[in-house]
């Protein structure tokens, strides 16, 4: 791997097979972004990426979701560089362990965009896993979270968002010039089972739908034909 950034996690994370699956990783990210990024840049935000998703539960997984996390924040940085050409907004919702509110709230905003806005979410502190709870009643109305994962936020994330979404995570939240800040006051779903989870899903349903009309411009229909 690259020497460009300096690893925060334990080099015994870096085993044979971690390290070939990596590779791979920067390989496929590399092709999808090529025009817009160097190699060297790709392997940068790959290796970082993996190294602050240390804490992940599932350490088998982890250099598949950092190749989620490296794709998304490639994506904000092509943005923040003015070569983004995915025209949508873009909207980062934040809470303290990204394990509850901020991933229910991700999971309805990419449900009812579909696809009209670039959705990311992120924590302070974030924790090891998805709190069962949230991924539960997200499935009872038909959004599966089960393979997001709690992961910290970053400046390009944070920089290339239009509207970012603050949730009880204060002054731990990151504050950039320019962007469009909005505080959610929601109970926290830590602790509490599905049923009293299921109106915290509920309101943040509602606050979304309200979100997303403000950022999305409402497509006119097309006029009939005579």
């Amino acid at each position: 791997m690259s020497e460009q950034a300096e690893p925060s996690a334990s080099e015994d994370a870096y085993t044979p097979d971690v390290t070939q699956a990596l590779r791979t990783v920067v390989a496929n990210l590399a092709r999808e972004t090529e025009g817009q990024f160097n190699v060297e840049t790709v392997e940068r935000f790959v290796r970082d990426s993996f190294d602050s998703l240390g804490n992940a539960r599932i350490k088998s997984f982890v250099p598949v979701i950092a190749e989620r996390f490296a794709r998304d924040r490639l994506r904000a940085l092509a943005k923040v560089e003015g070569g983004s050409g995915d025209g949508v907004p873009h909207v980062l919702f934040l809470c303290v362990h990204n394990a509850g509110r901020s991933q229910m709230a991700a999971g309805w905003m990419k449900h009812l965009a579909a696809g009209r806005v670039a959705v990311y979410s992120g924590g302070s502190e974030p924790t090891d896993a998805i709190n069962s709870a949230a991924v539960e009643a997200m499935s009872e109305v038909g959004i599966d979270i089960s393979e997001e994962f709690p992961k910290p936020w970053t400046d390009e994330i944070v920089q290339a968002a239009d509207v970012v979404v603050t949730m009880g995570c204060g002054d731990a939240c990151p504050v950039f010039p320019g962007t469009r800040y909005v505080d959610w006051e929601l109970d926290d779903p830590a602790g509490r089972d599905v049923a009293a989870v299921r109106p915290i899903r509920d309101e943040i349903r509602a606050r979304v739908e309200t979100l997303l009309a403000e950022v999305v411009t409402p497509v006119e229909p097309a006029a009939e034909g005579r």
